[in-house]
């Protein structure tokens, strides 16, 4: 199982140029945790301090408004989420639940740490990543809000919060 949770993660833009030892060190403290649909991985506003990598399943990110639950997004395996919590220690921004049984890679700010004590240079690159990951999404957000705001005729709010 461990050999595909490394795959898994240096597929992804996070863990881009991480060498499997320090993968595998660092999975040696991650829990894997396992969610039921329409159970939460998280919810808007409470405390956060870790991430998760999404090996099996689906969830919907979901941001509340006006007491109803709007679609952000949809993830799927191979997808990460929850990392700006790692990053900022904040409450979440947003919710996710899962939408079929999910299992997920749960990875800690504590345990990036012991990365970072253990291999200075491989936790370096795997912040950079994560920056570089925060501000790809944050672009992306920057752009669609900036087409709805202008009335852009290929965009409108179905486009800037899809639905379901």
């Amino acid at each position: 199982m461990e050999d595909a949770q490394i795959e898994l993660l240096q597929g992804m833009p996070i863990f881009g140029g991480i060498r499997a030892d320090t993968l595998q060190f660092l999975l040696a403290f991650c829990a894997t945790v396992s969610v039921p649909t329409n159970d939460f991985f998280f919810r808007e506003d409470e405390q956060g301090d870790s991430m998760f990598v999404l090996e099996r399943g689906s969830a919907a990110v979901l941001k509340s408004w006006n007491e109803q639950d709007c679609l952000l997004h949809t993830m799927k395996a191979g997808d990460c989420f929850g990392e700006m919590a790692v990053m900022d220690f904040g409450a979440r921004s947003a919710s996710v639940r899962a939408l079929e049984d999910c299992t997920a890679i749960c990875i800690s700010a504590a345990n990036l740490h012991k990365v970072y004590a253990h291999d200075l240079k491989q936790f370096t690159l795997m912040q950079m990543n994560m920056g570089r990951e925060v501000c790809r999404r944050l672009r992306e957000a920057d752009r669609r809000l900036f087409s709805a705001k202008m009335g852009s005729p290929e965009t409108d709010l179905e486009q800037v919060f899809p639905a379901g």
